[in-house]
């Protein structure tokens, strides 16, 4: 085709070939009139980077279960998530395929966001990248909030919705940092803890197990023996 200002003849003829694919053209305006939605658009994003049932969804997005469904449903008629059933629990998940990754890429380049790659086996995080100097310092609170609190249990959603991160990632990053799990770094602070308890003070067992996060009694004396090889009261009366 040859235009009436006649420039570039090859790079024209390019230009119009491709414009005539309007099929395509029209299946990507699909997608970003899909995306338009700014809920829609933050539920993809959350779930390129984890597998979240309706509820958890719901929790992290504060908003109600069947408005999530709504959009959820929206999504998967697209192909951009799919979803899977695990006993009674539906969970949903970005689409692995090369359109899911180009949308995933293309909107964290326009927010400028740098996320580690979750389906590299949680690969060992870039001391250089963004994603660890936002990430990390918030994992860091998230510890020193649980070590500040050790009388009282925390699930990984209410830490997840107080500290806004999603669950997954939580407790991915936290094993990147910490080198182990939220449970059993944690246990190690609860057991350090009892050791001081029952060296500095005249507080019986039954009020140390409060102290450091057990309803019950045997619990505590049970994990504090297989974190010591002693029992409190041996522990006590060796120290």
């Amino acid at each position: 085709m040859e235009l009436h200002h006649h420039h570039e003849y090859f790079k024209s003829e390019f230009l119009h070939k491709e414009l005539m694919k309007e099929g395509d053209f029209k299946l990507v305006a699909d997608i970003f009139s899909l995306l338009s939605d700014t809920n829609r658009l933050r539920i993809y994003w959350l779930l390129c980077h984890s597998k979240e049932c309706v509820v958890n969804i719901a929790q992290l997005m504060q908003m109600t279960n069947p408005a999530v469904s709504h959009h959820l449903k929206i999504l998967k008629e697209a192909s951009l998530i799919e979803s899977y059933r695990d006993g009674k629990e539906v969970f949903y998940t970005a689409s692995s395929n090369l359109k899911t990754k180009a949308l995933h890429d293309f909107i964290e380049k326009l927010m400028e966001i740098s996320c580690p790659d979750f389906d590299s086996q949680h690969e060992k995080i870039n001391e250089n990248t963004e994603y660890l100097e936002n990430q990390v310092n918030k994992i860091k609170e998230v510890h020193d909030y649980m070590k500040n609190n050790l009388s009282t249990r925390f699930t990984i959603e209410e830490l997840a919705k107080k500290f806004a991160m999603n669950s997954t990632t939580l407790k991915t990053v936290f094993k990147d940092v910490y080198g182990t799990s939220i449970a059993a770094h944690i246990k190690e602070h609860r057991m350090e803890k009892a050791a001081q308890l029952l060296q500095e003070t005249d507080l019986n067992i039954n009020q140390i197990a409060s102290e450091v996060g057990y309803e019950s009694q045997s619990k505590f004396s049970a994990a504090f023996k297989e974190y010591f090889s002693l029992s409190p009261l041996e522990y006590k009366k060796n120290k």
